[in-house]
């Protein structure tokens, strides 16, 4: 009570809406990180930011994953922030190696290092109900040593591709040559003119498989289910012309108009994962002919082509892994591998296949699970509480754990569209409560449980009508067939902008230190302390104040009638 007196006195000296400084501790300096640095740096003045990374060097999962063919799926000059564009990316996909340099060069443009203190890993966080803070632990990975720390609020932005693990097969260590797993690497193996086990036909396996083909005397490749794998966002593998490169560099307007062309045909894709769609029939149609043609005269069909709807599970363009697993150095085990001898794995019938490196892409933990403790309000582990199936609110925050947000947590739209944007958008989310937080005596906040449930069986609902709660096992529903879709967001990315973009603090419990109006300070406005600002600014000859309804907001925002209403579709086409 002391505290909260003294706290309203100190606001009563200052004008209204004092700032107050805030410290902020963020876990990941990967994309999230580096864009929350970016946007808070942007806006803010009165703070103190440090971005914790584990790793040497910064982001993410683009300086860990290093596998050879390693790229991104999405179109590359659409894997960039809004307003930070790259002309001279080298192909329509670009290699991982690019994407690395891309946020570093970011980071460097905008001086964002100075908040991160890499090589040291978070091991757990606190909450401190006294204080309104989180005390953090973190592990210093160049001496050993444990720190401890203090925030205001608490970031995770840890990601959900980030925590790579071995695929769970018996005598998985008893294996005498090299093991690789895709997300750790090792660069100093030498697959020339070696046998090579692949496991594994997700994202990273059908980019590993054409990659090592040229180099490796053999690949025995294992696969357990069927997937649909073709270039089906529309844009097939490119590589960029000096003059083309050149274009983009010296026509601004010209790569904003490829860009937003790009993005708009993204932005389409909502219909493919409902079910029963003219999108979604014309996608299976289109790319069950691909799929047959590409694999004509291998045998393979029955066992790659899916019976499950197109985007059940995440679509990966796939560039020549079809036609590789074709070619006479490859050969396709279906089904499971029930162990792993020290020869190589041993499949479902029975059979050994000896080899001399097996590789693992086996993907990620993606149960949303913290990878350290956090210890919120009620003295419960985050990791506990999300153990079995993740809940929390609109994808970025958790009920019982306040004044803490994570960044593409549990129904995000992870892989319903552009997912870069919806990162900005989660950062300005989060800034909307810095924000207050910083200007107003708030000591917590937290999203109401029954606010949390009311999202949950609002979410659930929309997922019985897309193709994602189909049976085919997926990341999306925790590896699992049949589990709740607990990855999506149940609509679009456009759908999850607008969902955001302004903060609903309803569903919020928010708790003031004090007298919750002390925000009001003296009487004196900020205004009237700026001597060089316009005191008279509401005076106008016209009414250029913002528009008061959603639908006359959005429209200004989203410059509606500025386009002929022509299909948005035409580089997606399914033919």
């Amino acid at each position: 009570m002391v505290r909260e007196l003294q706290r309203d006195l100190d606001r009563a000296e200052g004008p209204i809406y004092a700032e107050r400084h805030v410290r902020i501790i963020c876990v990941g300096a990967g994309a999230s990180g580096l864009c929350l640095a970016y946007k808070l740096q942007r806006s803010f003045q009165n703070f103190s930011l440090v971005i914790y990374e584990k790793n040497k060097e910064i982001s993410g999962t683009w300086y860990e994953n290093r596998y050879p063919g390693c790229a991104c799926d999405v179109p590359s000059h659409n894997y960039t922030w809004s307003f930070e564009p790259k002309h001279n990316w080298s192909a329509v996909y670009a290699q991982s190696s690019e994407i690395y340099q891309y946020f570093n060069d970011f980071a460097d443009k905008y001086s964002l290092r100075k908040y991160v203190h890499c090589n040291q890993a978070v091991i757990g966080a606190r909450w401190d109900e006294s204080n309104g803070g989180y005390h953090v632990q973190v592990k210093n990975g160049n001496t050993g040593e444990l720190e401890e720390a203090f925030c205001d609020i608490l970031i995770n932005a840890g990601g959900i591709l980030n925590a790579w693990r071995w695929p769970d097969i018996p005598g998985l260590k008893e294996f005498k040559g090299p093991l690789l797993h895709s997300a750790d690497w090792d660069d100093t193996v030498d697959l020339k003119g070696k046998h090579v086990g692949l496991i594994g036909n997700g994202s990273s396996g059908i980019q590993i498989l054409p990659a090592i083909l040229p180099s490796v005397s053999h690949i025995t490749t294992f696969v357990r289910s069927p997937a649909w794998i073709s270039p089906v966002r529309g844009l097939d593998q490119h590589v960029f012309s000096a003059e083309e490169v050149a274009s983009f560099a010296n026509e601004p307007e010209k790569l904003l108009e490829y860009r937003k062309a790009n993005e708009d045909g993204i932005n389409s894709l909502w219909p493919l994962y409902v079910r029963g769609t003219d999108m979604q029939k014309a996608a299976r149609k289109a790319m069950l002919k691909q799929m047959q043609l590409k694999l004509q005269g291998s045998g393979l069909e029955d066992k790659l082509i899916p019976s499950w709807s197109v985007g059940c599970r995440r679509l990966t363009p796939g560039i020549n892994y079809l036609e590789s697993l074709s070619h006479e150095k490859v050969t396709v085990v279906n089904g499971d591998i029930t162990c792993i001898t020290d020869k190589g794995p041993r499949d479902s019938d029975g059979n050994d296949h000896t080899i001399d490196v097996l590789v693992c892409a086996t993907g990620f933990d993606t149960s949303f699970r913290p990878r350290f403790p956090i210890i919120g309000s009620s003295g419960t582990n985050l990791q506990d509480e999300w153990a079995q199936e993740a809940k929390g609110y609109m994808g970025i925050a958790a009920p019982n754990f306040p004044n803490y947000f994570l960044f593409l947590g549990p129904n995000c739209p992870i892989g319903n569209g552009p997912v870069l944007a919806a990162i900005e958008f989660q950062a300005d989310y989060m800034l909307q409560f810095i924000n207050r937080w910083q200007t107003e005596n708030i000591h917590s906040f937290v999203p109401k449980v029954d606010a949390t449930e009311d999202f949950i069986k609002y979410t659930d609902s929309v997922m019985q009508k897309t193709v994602w709660s189909e049976e085919c096992r997926s990341w999306y529903k925790s590896n699992s067939s049949t589990g709740r879709v607990s990855a999506l967001w149940p609509g679009s990315s456009l759908h999850y902008m607008e969902a955001i973009r302004e903060a609903r603090f309803d569903d919020y419990e928010i708790k003031y230190s004090g007298n919750r109006f002390a925000w009001m300070g003296n009487g004196s406005s900020q205004t009237e302390l700026d001597a060089t600002c316009d005191w008279s600014y509401y005076i106008r000859l016209k009414d250029d104040s913002p528009y008061a309804s959603r639908r006359m907001q959005r429209q200004v925002l989203t410059k509606s009638g500025s386009t002929d209403g022509r299909s948005k579709t035409s580089f997606w086409k399914f033919e």
